[in-house]
């Protein structure tokens, strides 16, 4: 029987909800396969390794202190940055062959892998008795033959726990994807068979109560008329009126409860009508003022990131960008089509 059985099936579930996250957010299907685990050192790991890799570090914080590490081959973070950053495919292609990446690239995937750690937030907080929390580091290039293995590069030395995955992507070869963490980190996070029982309370909990990390949430007291009995709804923020009636209309095909103001209104007053599952914002431009609405609505949303939807008339990369590091979970051009934007809502609304 394989060694960190709780452990591998939380992995799994959090890259699969990764994966549904930035097939969202990139616009194509991207998922992965069962995970395979093995015990291995950096030595042996790093020194069979054939092609360069980028290697995301994530700080686990809390109750479970340490580090450990996703690894992707550096060909499938061009392909995911490329697509995220509207690159032609031809070029991506290019790109992949080469293995040329830009600085643009390098943030692209760093804003990808900021949606994969919300996602294995999400999974990991109800999932074990104490708090956690994760956080990422910047990613960093490594090139076996090339690059030296030494002091604590690429990773520190000593004993790891891989758990292991193919990715797919439709129309795309992939490589798999690894997750490395050093065995001591691992052995916190499995639970131990002589756990005492106040852990399968503690587990109880936090799926009864699964955005509190197994703890009941202490927050600020709901406005007026809101509850856990609040109907599910849909904001549309936009300054154009006409734009807004338009979405609107598009959006009763959801059957949800939608709310519309422009973008001056009181985003909290707003939120505190219903049970917010999306939010659609239209902006003229994509100038840090506009943008700046995704970090008041996340605000909003510490533990379950709100999907925000921001449409432009027109996007550079450093808008997509910014745009996705202040908070949007997708971006749309102006003028859209109807059915792309019901399409992405409904997505969304399943997903939550």
């Amino acid at each position: 029987m394989a060694e960190f059985t709780q452990l591998n099936m939380v992995l799994e579930k959090a890259i699969t909800q990764a994966g549904e996250e930035s097939s969202m957010l990139l616009g194509q299907t991207l998922s992965a396969g069962a995970l395979d685990q093995i015990g291995t050192n950096r030595i042996t790991l790093f020194s069979d390794m054939e092609g360069a890799i980028l290697i995301a570090t994530i700080e686990s914080k809390e109750e479970y202190p340490g580090q450990f590490y996703i690894l992707f081959s550096l060909r499938d973070a061009i392909l995911l940055s490329g697509m995220l950053l509207g690159i032609p495919p031809a070029r991506i292609s290019e790109k992949r062959k080469l293995s040329i990446i830009e600085n643009d690239d390098y943030d692209a995937f760093g804003e990808i892998m900021n949606q994969v750690i919300g996602s294995f937030n999400t999974v990991f907080k109800p999932s074990f008795s104490q708090k956690v929390h994760l956080k990422l580091l910047k990613p960093k290039k490594f090139v076996p033959e090339v690059d030296e293995i030494a002091g604590d590069e690429p990773v520190p030395d000593g004993e790891y726990r891989l758990f292991r995955a193919q990715m797919c992507m439709e129309g795309y070869e992939m490589d798999r994807l690894d997750v490395l963490m050093p065995r001591e980190l691992a052995l916190a996070f499995e639970p131990q068979q002589d756990e005492p029982a106040h852990a399968d309370a503690a587990s109880a909990q936090a799926q009864e109560y699964p955005e509190s990390g197994g703890e009941i949430a202490k927050s600020e007291p709901l406005a007026a008329g809101a509850g856990e009995d609040r109907e599910e709804t849909i904001i549309i923020l936009e300054d154009d009126a006409r734009e807004r009636e338009k979405i609107r209309k598009c959006l009763e095909a959801t059957g949800v409860k939608l709310l519309d103001a422009p973008l001056s209104v009181d985003i909290r007053e707003l939120f505190a009508q219903g049970d917010v599952k999306v939010a659609v914002v239209g902006v003229a431009d994509t100038e840090d003022r506009e943008l700046a609405l995704c970090i008041k609505i996340a605000s909003l949303r510490h533990d379950t990131p709100m999907p925000i939807i921001m449409c432009a008339p027109e996007w550079t990369r450093s808008g997509v960008l910014k745009a996705i590091k202040y908070g949007a979970r997708d971006i749309l051009l102006k003028p859209y089509s109807q059915d792309e934007l019901v399409k992405k809502v409904k997505r969304y609304l399943s997903a939550g």
